[in-house]
């Protein structure tokens, strides 16, 4: 009855180590964005010379579903839906992931490129971390 008493001891105690433990890995990752899922929709806008360009439907979908995407009902607004499952960081929602994605070098539009960020000036590019609600807007002239 003891050694049945203390087996369960030392397994309570490893369980709950292991929970600190992970909690503990998760608090000290900066990257990490969350550990349940996200759905964000960011729209993005490409201008070349000033005409619009046009967002394709169903990047993304496929044989495999990307987690970053366009659908039919809204790709020519240049929504950009971001739906991932469980653990996600901060490089997964990078701007330049959904161009890749899609096939597309972030340059390739032409020189000169711009960016703003809710009508704020950013030069992260490919590197931006996109969010939420966010307005990506690039210009190439």
């Amino acid at each position: 009855m003891k050694k049945t008493l203390i087996g369960i001891a030392v397994l309570a105690l490893i369980f709950a180590g292991g929970v600190w433990w992970s909690k503990s890995l998760q608090q000290g990752d900066t990257g990490l964005i969350a550990t349940k899922g996200i759905h964000w929709h960011t729209q993005l806008e490409i201008y070349v010379k000033g005409v619009k360009q046009d967002i394709p439907a169903n990047v993304g979908i496929g044989a495999t579903h990307q987690p970053i995407h366009t659908h039919d009902e809204d790709a020519a607004q240049g929504a950009i839906h971001l739906e991932f499952g469980g653990r996600v960081t901060k490089d997964d929602v990078k701007l330049g992931n959904f161009f890749r994605i899609w096939g597309k070098d972030i340059r390739s539009f032409g020189d000169g490129m711009t960016m703003t960020v809710n009508g704020e000036a950013n030069t992260e590019f490919d590197n931006y971390q996109m969010r939420d609600k966010d307005k990506i807007e690039l210009r190439y002239e």
